[in-house]
């Protein structure tokens, strides 16, 4: 079993950064893809950005795409989120997500379904 606790979320000003980290325990994700998913107040879940088990490919939202940089350390056991240029509609809870390891290195999922792990999340919001 594998347990995923974020953390880095926060206030922060229009145009500033914060970097979420997401930290697995209970066994390595070197090989999991990952994915980072947000959940604004009266919205569904929606897709940020995935990594692949490999580290090799990223995906990302169009409206996050140039902003926010996905990015893996398997030493640590942990992903993490950049974010750059904040903007208040990215305010939302923040939660990081893990598929078991049965694909090949270069896989990688924007959709929440396939994941099998999942953090509680941590709250970001951006000031105007």
């Amino acid at each position: 079993q594998v347990q995923l606790v974020e953390s880095g979320g926060g206030l922060v000003q229009a145009g500033g950064s914060l970097r979420l980290s997401c930290a697995a325990s209970g066994r390595s994700i070197s090989t999991y893809p990952m994915g980072w998913f947000r959940r604004a107040p009266g919205k569904e879940r929606e897709f940020v950005a995935a990594i692949s088990g490999s580290g090799g490919i990223t995906n990302y939202e169009d409206s996050v795409k140039g902003r926010f940089t996905i990015s893996r350390d398997n030493a640590k056991n942990t992903a993490y989120l950049q974010m750059n240029s904040l903007k208040p509609e990215d305010t939302a809870v923040y939660s990081c997500a893990a598929i078991r390891a049965r694909y090949s290195g270069n896989y990688y999922s924007r959709d929440g379904g396939q994941y099998d792990y999942w953090g509680q999340g941590t709250q970001v919001t951006v000031s105007s």
